[in-house]
């Protein structure tokens, strides 16, 4: 069931993703992290609570939704470094608490495996989420199954091209591949939240809602779960 919540722009987002997360701020709850431009401003209100409210992070638990292939945890685009970078470093959450899918070593699958495991031992009570302008979540591409578990997956080209900026715009330093909570995965948490803004998530958005569910979209499947609270400004909501 969606709560769609229609807002002016990404700060007033931002805020409003803020009000939903601090009801689950605190001790023993577990929260699913995401990277990219859209929770940011979420994660800024987070620290500057933290700070100025003692807000403690020290008995919760976290699980980010992926990480890139081959990249080494020190390097600046790996989504360990940004989740420090731009939260962890600024809170008080334990280290062994704030998992990162890893994307090294021999056994990737076999670690992807144990991801579930570890979520399923501890679930998300409420999951972060963005949304690609095809509708993706986390990695999962369009035609993904839904009860997909955490998996190695290959970048869409089109992803591969749009990350060239964030590697000196040489696209032989950009992953090809990246470990992502696999659908089955998200739905299993009991909360999600949803924040997409600009023009370019319209379609995407009006698909996920009043669209089909159908693995074209693999955000429709967000239509079957119980708890989804979705924050859109204007120009995400324009086709609604």
């Amino acid at each position: 069931m969606f709560n769609v919540v229609k807002v002016k722009d990404y700060e007033e987002a931002s805020d409003k993703a803020f009000e939903v997360m601090k009801e689950f701020i605190k001790p023993g709850k577990v929260l699913g992290l995401a990277t990219g431009s859209t929770p940011l401003g979420l994660y800024q209100r987070m620290v500057k609570d933290h700070k100025e409210n003692g807000t403690s992070y020290k008995d919760i638990k976290s699980f980010n939704l992926d990480e890139y292939v081959g990249l080494p945890i020190s390097h600046p685009e790996s989504y360990y470094a940004f989740m420090h970078r731009n939260l962890f470093d600024h809170i008080d959450i334990m280290e062994e608490n704030a998992h990162v899918p890893s994307g090294l070593g021999e056994d990737l699958e076999g670690q992807a495996k144990h991801y579930d495991e570890m979520i399923d031992n501890d679930p998300v009570d409420i999951q972060l989420l963005g949304i690609g302008s095809d509708g993706h979540i986390a990695f999962n591409e369009p035609g993904t199954p839904f009860d997909s578990p955490t998996h190695v997956t290959d970048l869409a080209e089109s992803t591969i091209k749009d990350n060239c900026r964030f590697f000196d715009n040489d696209i032989s330093k950009v992953p090809t591949q990246a470990v992502t909570q696999g659908i089955g995965t998200i739905m299993k948490a009991k909360n999600i939240l949803l924040i997409a803004t600009g023009a370019n998530k319209a379609k995407a958005v009006k698909d996920m809602i009043d669209g089909p569910v159908d693995e074209a979209c693999p955000a429709s499947i967000l239509q079957k779960h119980p708890n989804v609270t979705i924050i859109v400004d204007e120009a995400a909501a324009s086709l609604l």
